[in-house]
C-alpha cells in the first residue's frame, strides 16, 4: 500500500512532467514515460489531480496541462518567491550587450528551472534552453556554477547521489564533472563547452541571496564559434557584473 509520501511524491513527479512539456502538456502516456511510473498509477493521479484543478485536460485533446489551481497558488506564493522583476532587466541587458541568448534561472533542489529568457540579436541561436525547461545541478553553465558555489559538504552529497552519464553523455562523469567545477570556481564563471549539444555552447555565473547561498543564475548560450578567445573573457567580465549587482538587488530585497 502507498503511503502519503508515496503519493505526495509520485503526484509532485507528475506536475513536474507536465510542467517540463508546457505549453502543449502531455498525454497519459508521455507522462508516464517521463516519470518513469506505470501509465495506470499516471492516469490514477492525473484523474485525482484534475478533481483538485491542479490539472486539467486540453478541451478535445488527450493532453494533460497544469491547472488553474497551481496558477492560483503559484500568485501567492510569488510575493515571497519571484525574483524575475529583478532579473530581467539584467537578462535583457546581456542579450542587447552580446548578441547571444540570455536567461535567468533558479534552483530547485537538485535541478535548476529556467524562467526567463531574452535572445540577443545574433540570428543564429541555441535552442537548448528555454523558459521552463528543469536540468540537473552540474548540467548546463547554470546549474554547474550553482552547484560550484555551494558548500563543498552540499557539492559532494550531490555528487555521491546523482549519476549523470546515462541521461547527458560521458562528458558528465565524475571526474570531467569535478575539473569544471574546480575551473568555475577559480574563474568565477562556468562554461559548458558543448557538453548538452555538440556546438552549442554556454557561460553562467551564480547569482546570490542574503545569506551568501546560490540560488539562480544567469548564462549565456550560442554557437561555439562566438564563445573563444576574447569574446569569452569579455562574457565572463559582462556575467559576473551582471551576476552582482542581480545579488545586490535581491538582498535589498530581504530574500
Amino acid at each position: 500500500m502507498n503511503t502519503p509520501l508515496d503519493v505526495l511524491g509520485r503526484c509532485s513527479a507528475v506536475l513536474r512532467a507536465l510542467s517540463a512539456r508546457e505549453p502543449g502538456g502531455a498525454t497519459t502516456t508521455r507522462a508516464a514515460a517521463d516519470t518513469g511510473l506505470p501509465r495506470p498509477t499516471v492516469h490514477r493521479l492525473l484523474v485525482g489531480l484534475e478533481r483538485e484543478g491542479l490539472v486539467e485536460r486540453l478541451p478535445g485533446s488527450a493532453h494533460w496541462v497544469l491547472g488553474a489551481e497551481l496558477y492560483l497558488l503559484g500568485r501567492t506564493a510569488s510575493a515571497r518567491y519571484d525574483v524575475t522583476v529583478y532579473a530581467r532587466p539584467y537578462v535583457q541587458q546581456l542579450a542587447r550587450l552580446t548578441g547571444e541568448s540570455a536567461f535567468f534561472s533558479a534552483r530547485q533542489g537538485d535541478e535548476t528551472v529556467c524562467l526567463i529568457r531574452e535572445d540577443g540579436s545574433f540570428p543564429i541561436r541555441s535552442h537548448v534552453l528555454y523558459e521552463g525547461i528543469r536540468l540537473p545541478l552540474g548540467v548546463a553553465s547554470a546549474g554547474l556554477a550553482i552547484l560550484a558555489h555551494l558548500p563543498e559538504r552540499d557539492t559532494e552529497h550531490f555528487l555521491s547521489r546523482t549519476e549523470l552519464t546515462s541521461a547527458f553523455g560521458s562528458a558528465h562523469a565524475q571526474e570531467q564533472l569535478r575539473e569544471r567545477l574546480a575551473d568555475t570556481r577559480r574563474r568565477g564563471w562556468a562554461l559548458n563547452a558543448g557538453h548538452i549539444v555538440e556546438g552549442s555552447w554556454g557561460m553562467g555565473a551564480a547569482v546570490f541571496d542574503s545569506h551568501d547561498r546560490p540560488g539562480w543564475a544567469l548564462s549565456l548560450t550560442g554557437v561555439e564559434q562566438r564563445f573563444s578567445g576574447e569574446r569569452q573573457d569579455e562574457y565572463g567580465r559582462l556575467l559576473l557584473e551582471a551576476a552582482h549587482q542581480l545579488s545586490q538587488a535581491i538582498r535589498q530585497r530581504g530574500e
